[in-house]
């Protein structure tokens, strides 16, 4: 079986110790390539010198929502300079969090970054990772806007199933992470359980969102076999078939096929 994780921060600095065993661990439990996205500037930098040292390593670039401050009227650029790079292949992650931002004026700058970057994805081909938190109606909005013709993901998705069925309507993506081992998690297991198999990625968010058993842990891509797992169970597939059209997807959105290199 092959796996992708599509979605994890490497360049965290609870990875500093042991980035190789990391890599190593992830490969044995049969992940064969690795996303790792940016949240700055300069870890987007960090995600790109990654790529350059693991084989089977890939980047995302961007500004996350809740980095506003490093974004100016030269940040694009800038990221558009460090997409040159071969190992970059997605803007990400990018998008709105509302969990700490309550002031009007803070949520508008998000919107105005946001859109900014997806235009950036636009004008390099690149498919984009979408981050949104507790920001469901104005994201969706934006999306349906302003990256109709973007192949896209909703990270770590946490919306609903009403929410879900126009992701899909749209032909976008949604990512699987640990929440769904979670006792308390409510909403995504009847969101699995539904979803067209052709809209499902699986990710860790590595260091955060350790999946059951693991849970309170520091997460790592090898736990990316759990959260398969489960989906395979609350499916009633196998793991071989969730392995086989999971990664399928990843491919897919990601143009992976033709980015061969693996560990």
């Amino acid at each position: 079986m092959n796996f992708i994780d599509t979605h994890c921060h490497l360049t965290d600095e609870k990875f500093s110790a042991d980035l190789t065993g990391v890599v190593e661990r992830a490969k044995n439990s049969g992940v064969g390539k690795i996303i790792n996205f940016g949240s700055t500037l300069k870890d987007s930098g960090d995600c790109v010198e990654l790529a350059e040292k693991f084989s089977g390593l890939f980047a995302g670039i961007g500004i996350h929502p809740e980095e506003t401050q490093d974004f100016d009227e030269k940040t694009c650029d800038k990221l558009a300079d460090l997409a040159k790079n071969p190992g970059v292949i997605a803007i990400g992650e990018i998008g709105l969090d509302y969990h700490w931002e309550k002031s009007g004026e803070g949520r508008e700058l998000q919107k105005k970054i946001f859109v900014a970057q997806l235009d950036l994805a636009r004008q390099l081909n690149l498919p984009v990772c979408i981050h949104e938190r507790e920001a469901h109606g104005d994201a969706l909005q934006i999306l349906k806007s302003e990256a109709r013709d973007l192949k896209l993901v909703l990270h770590c998705f946490s919306g609903s199933l009403e929410m879900a069925k126009e992701i899909w309507k749209c032909g976008w993506f949604i990512g699987i992470d640990g929440p769904l081992t979670f006792k308390n998690s409510a909403k995504l297991p009847e969101i699995v359980k539904t979803a067209p198999a052709e809209t499902l990625l699986l990710e860790t968010d590595a260091p955060y969102l350790a999946p059951t058993p693991n849970r309170g842990k520091r997460n790592e891509p090898a736990f990316l076999l759990n959260i398969a797992q489960k989906v395979a169970e609350i499916r009633g597939e196998t793991l071989e078939e969730v392995a086989r059209y999971t990664t399928e997807n990843a491919e897919r959105l990601y143009f992976l096929r033709e980015r061969g290199k693996k560990f």
